[in-house]
Protein backbone atom coordinates (compact mmCIF):
# COMPACT_ATOMS: atom_id res chain seq x y z
CA UNK A 1 0.00 0.00 0.00
CA UNK A 2 1.46 3.54 -1.07
CA UNK A 3 0.84 6.43 1.63
CA UNK A 4 1.74 9.58 1.08
CA UNK A 5 2.55 11.99 4.62
CA UNK A 6 2.09 15.60 3.75
CA UNK A 7 2.45 18.67 4.97
CA UNK A 8 1.95 22.35 4.84
CA UNK A 9 3.24 25.94 5.97
CA UNK A 10 0.99 28.71 5.09
CA UNK A 11 1.23 32.52 5.40
CA UNK A 12 -1.84 32.62 7.71
CA UNK A 13 -4.90 30.47 9.09
CA UNK A 14 -7.48 31.88 6.54
CA UNK A 15 -7.47 29.79 3.49
CA UNK A 16 -11.34 31.35 2.25
CA UNK A 17 -10.49 34.88 3.33
CA UNK A 18 -12.85 37.17 1.33
CA UNK A 19 -10.99 39.61 0.71
CA UNK A 20 -7.44 38.57 1.32
CA UNK A 21 -6.94 34.89 1.66
CA UNK A 22 -3.46 33.31 2.86
CA UNK A 23 -1.82 31.16 0.73
CA UNK A 24 0.49 28.30 0.98
CA UNK A 25 4.37 28.68 1.33
CA UNK A 26 5.65 25.06 1.70
CA UNK A 27 4.79 21.81 0.85
CA UNK A 28 6.01 18.60 1.92
CA UNK A 29 5.41 15.21 1.38
CA UNK A 30 7.02 11.68 2.44
CA UNK A 31 6.09 8.33 0.80
CA UNK A 32 5.65 5.14 2.66
CA UNK A 33 5.37 1.82 0.87
CA UNK A 34 4.12 -1.10 2.75
CA UNK A 35 4.47 1.41 5.59
CA UNK A 36 8.35 1.49 4.98
CA UNK A 37 9.71 4.77 3.90
CA UNK A 38 11.02 5.03 0.48
CA UNK A 39 13.15 8.11 0.36
CA UNK A 40 10.80 9.12 -2.89
CA UNK A 41 9.50 12.39 -0.89
CA UNK A 42 8.59 15.94 -2.33
CA UNK A 43 8.85 19.06 -1.30
CA UNK A 44 8.40 22.95 -2.69
CA UNK A 45 8.95 26.24 -1.14
CA UNK A 46 6.33 28.44 -2.99
CA UNK A 47 6.09 32.15 -3.51
CA UNK A 48 2.20 33.27 -1.88
CA UNK A 49 2.43 36.67 -3.61
CA UNK A 50 1.48 38.28 -0.30
CA UNK A 51 3.29 38.54 2.88
CA UNK A 52 3.11 35.98 6.02
CA UNK A 53 1.10 37.19 9.14
CA UNK A 54 3.42 37.49 11.70
CA UNK A 55 2.00 34.84 13.96
CA UNK A 56 2.11 32.19 11.15
CA UNK A 57 5.98 33.69 10.49
CA UNK A 58 7.06 33.24 13.95
CA UNK A 59 6.10 29.37 13.21
CA UNK A 60 7.52 28.78 9.91
CA UNK A 61 10.22 31.30 9.61
CA UNK A 62 9.71 31.84 6.00
CA UNK A 63 9.79 35.35 4.63
CA UNK A 64 8.86 37.26 1.88
CA UNK A 65 12.47 37.91 0.86
CA UNK A 66 13.19 34.29 0.73
CA UNK A 67 9.99 32.99 -1.21
CA UNK A 68 10.34 36.20 -3.58
CA UNK A 69 12.32 33.48 -6.36
CA UNK A 70 10.68 30.63 -5.42
CA UNK A 71 7.67 29.24 -8.04
CA UNK A 72 3.79 29.78 -7.64
CA UNK A 73 1.71 27.01 -6.95
CA UNK A 74 0.60 26.81 -10.01
CA UNK A 75 3.70 26.43 -11.68
CA UNK A 76 4.18 23.08 -9.46
CA UNK A 77 0.55 21.58 -9.55
CA UNK A 78 0.57 19.01 -11.50
CA UNK A 79 3.76 17.71 -10.12
CA UNK A 80 1.81 17.46 -6.85
CA UNK A 81 -0.96 15.92 -8.64
CA UNK A 82 0.72 13.34 -10.27
CA UNK A 83 2.95 12.37 -6.99
CA UNK A 84 -0.17 12.00 -4.74
CA UNK A 85 -2.62 10.18 -7.37
CA UNK A 86 -4.00 6.97 -5.75
CA UNK A 87 -2.34 6.93 -2.41
CA UNK A 88 -3.92 7.56 1.07
CA UNK A 89 -2.83 10.56 2.71
CA UNK A 90 -2.09 11.23 5.86
CA UNK A 91 -2.06 14.77 7.75
CA UNK A 92 -2.37 16.28 10.88
CA UNK A 93 -5.40 18.32 11.65
CA UNK A 94 -6.53 17.36 8.15
CA UNK A 95 -9.09 19.70 7.41
CA UNK A 96 -6.63 22.62 7.80
CA UNK A 97 -4.12 21.39 5.17
CA UNK A 98 -7.20 20.27 2.86
CA UNK A 99 -9.11 23.79 2.92
CA UNK A 100 -5.69 25.27 1.48
CA UNK A 101 -4.52 22.67 -0.69
CA UNK A 102 -9.07 22.81 -2.34
CA UNK A 103 -8.57 26.67 -2.11
CA UNK A 104 -4.76 26.51 -4.12
CA UNK A 105 -5.74 24.01 -6.38
CA UNK A 106 -9.03 25.47 -7.23
CA UNK A 107 -7.24 28.91 -8.52
CA UNK A 108 -5.50 26.67 -11.26
CA UNK A 109 -8.93 25.05 -12.66
CA UNK A 110 -8.79 22.11 -10.58
CA UNK A 111 -11.08 19.40 -9.23
CA UNK A 112 -10.61 19.13 -4.92
CA UNK A 113 -7.48 17.06 -3.46
CA UNK A 114 -9.39 14.19 -2.40
CA UNK A 115 -10.74 13.28 -6.22
CA UNK A 116 -7.05 13.20 -6.80
CA UNK A 117 -6.02 10.32 -3.92
CA UNK A 118 -7.81 7.14 -2.31
CA UNK A 119 -8.39 8.86 0.71
CA UNK A 120 -7.04 10.83 4.27
CA UNK A 121 -6.66 9.78 6.91
CA UNK A 122 -6.22 12.60 9.99
CA UNK A 123 -3.73 11.22 12.75
CA UNK A 124 -4.78 14.20 14.68
CA UNK A 125 -8.89 12.42 15.21
CA UNK A 126 -5.93 8.98 15.67
CA UNK A 127 -4.45 10.25 18.65
CA UNK A 128 -7.39 11.76 20.00
CA UNK A 129 -8.88 8.03 20.26
CA UNK A 130 -5.96 6.55 21.14
CA UNK A 131 -5.38 9.33 24.14
CA UNK A 132 -8.50 11.04 24.97
CA UNK A 133 -7.71 14.24 27.48
CA UNK A 134 -4.66 14.62 26.31
CA UNK A 135 -2.50 17.12 24.24
CA UNK A 136 -2.40 15.64 20.89
CA UNK A 137 -0.10 18.48 18.91
CA UNK A 138 2.99 16.62 16.79
CA UNK A 139 5.11 17.95 19.46
CA UNK A 140 3.22 16.15 22.39
CA UNK A 141 2.83 12.87 20.21
CA UNK A 142 7.09 12.90 19.43
CA UNK A 143 7.52 13.48 23.14
CA UNK A 144 4.68 10.66 24.13
CA UNK A 145 5.62 7.97 21.53
CA UNK A 146 9.62 8.80 22.06
CA UNK A 147 10.02 10.06 18.39
CA UNK A 148 13.56 12.42 18.26
CA UNK A 149 12.04 15.99 17.39
CA UNK A 150 15.06 17.93 19.16
CA UNK A 151 15.96 19.36 15.33
CA UNK A 152 12.23 21.08 15.21
CA UNK A 153 13.46 24.69 16.51
CA UNK A 154 10.47 25.91 13.79
CA UNK A 155 7.97 24.28 11.59
CA UNK A 156 8.66 23.06 8.43
CA UNK A 157 6.75 21.30 6.32
CA UNK A 158 9.08 18.55 5.31
CA UNK A 159 10.37 17.99 8.50
CA UNK A 160 7.58 17.71 10.16
CA UNK A 161 5.96 15.50 7.44
CA UNK A 162 9.29 12.75 8.51
CA UNK A 163 8.67 13.33 11.41
CA UNK A 164 4.45 12.80 11.47
CA UNK A 165 5.60 9.91 9.65
CA UNK A 166 7.40 8.14 12.32
CA UNK A 167 4.58 9.13 14.80
CA UNK A 168 1.62 7.03 12.22
CA UNK A 169 4.28 4.46 12.25
CA UNK A 170 3.98 4.37 16.08
CA UNK A 171 0.59 5.06 16.59
CA UNK A 172 -0.14 2.18 14.51
CA UNK A 173 2.74 -0.11 15.64
CA UNK A 174 1.20 -3.87 15.72
CA UNK A 175 -1.24 -3.87 13.03
CA UNK A 176 1.19 -5.29 10.19
CA UNK A 177 1.28 -8.16 12.62
CA UNK A 178 -2.44 -8.36 13.61
CA UNK A 179 -3.91 -7.89 9.91
CA UNK A 180 -2.56 -10.86 6.71
CA UNK A 181 -2.96 -9.84 3.57
CA UNK A 182 -4.95 -12.20 1.41
CA UNK A 183 -2.24 -12.95 -0.86
CA UNK A 184 1.05 -12.55 -0.66
CA UNK A 185 3.27 -10.97 -2.91
CA UNK A 186 5.99 -12.55 -4.91
CA UNK A 187 8.38 -10.00 -5.50
CA UNK A 188 12.08 -10.36 -6.38
CA UNK A 189 11.90 -14.05 -7.26
CA UNK A 190 10.60 -15.13 -3.64
CA UNK A 191 7.74 -17.42 -3.20
CA UNK A 192 5.82 -17.37 -0.20
CA UNK A 193 3.83 -20.25 0.49
CA UNK A 194 0.33 -19.82 2.03
CA UNK A 195 -0.60 -22.48 4.93
CA UNK A 196 -4.49 -23.11 5.84
CA UNK A 197 -4.41 -22.98 9.37
CA UNK A 198 -7.75 -24.18 9.51
CA UNK A 199 -7.21 -27.83 10.04
CA UNK A 200 -5.16 -27.88 12.53
CA UNK A 201 -6.00 -28.90 16.26
CA UNK A 202 -4.70 -27.35 19.03
CA UNK A 203 -4.11 -29.20 21.94
CA UNK A 204 -5.61 -28.15 25.51
CA UNK A 205 -3.23 -28.14 28.32
CA UNK A 206 -5.09 -28.45 31.33
CA UNK A 207 -3.48 -27.07 34.62
CA UNK A 208 -1.72 -29.42 36.94
CA UNK A 209 -2.70 -29.66 40.80
CA UNK A 210 -0.11 -27.59 41.68
CA UNK A 211 -0.69 -24.52 39.40
CA UNK A 212 -4.68 -25.00 40.66
CA UNK A 213 -3.09 -24.81 44.25
CA UNK A 214 -0.92 -21.76 43.40
CA UNK A 215 -4.17 -20.01 41.36
CA UNK A 216 -6.49 -20.88 44.73
CA UNK A 217 -3.83 -19.25 46.90
CA UNK A 218 -3.73 -15.87 45.02
CA UNK A 219 -7.45 -15.82 44.99
CA UNK A 220 -7.48 -16.16 48.32
CA UNK A 221 -4.92 -13.65 49.40
CA UNK A 222 -7.04 -11.03 47.24
CA UNK A 223 -10.27 -11.90 48.19
CA UNK A 224 -8.47 -11.38 51.69
CA UNK A 225 -7.67 -7.88 50.98
CA UNK A 226 -10.61 -6.32 49.60
CA UNK A 227 -12.80 -7.85 52.35
CA UNK A 228 -14.49 -10.37 50.62
CA UNK A 229 -15.93 -8.53 48.41
CA UNK A 230 -13.99 -10.36 45.17
CA UNK A 231 -16.54 -10.94 42.46
CA UNK A 232 -15.70 -14.62 41.38
CA UNK A 233 -16.06 -15.53 45.11
CA UNK A 234 -19.71 -13.69 45.47
CA UNK A 235 -20.64 -15.49 42.23
CA UNK A 236 -19.35 -19.16 43.32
Amino acid sequence: MRQIVLDTETTGFYANHPDNPDRMVEIGCVELVNRKLTGNNLHFYLNPGRDSDEGALRVHGLTTQFLSDKPRFEEIAQQLVDYVAGAEIIIHNAPFDLSFLDMELGRTGRKPFKTCVAGVLDTLVMAKEMFPGKRNSLDALCDRLEVDNSGRTLHGALLDAELLADVYINMTRGQDALLMESSAPQEAGIVVEQLDLRSIQLPVLEANAQEMAAHEDVLSQLDKSSGGKTVWKLMA
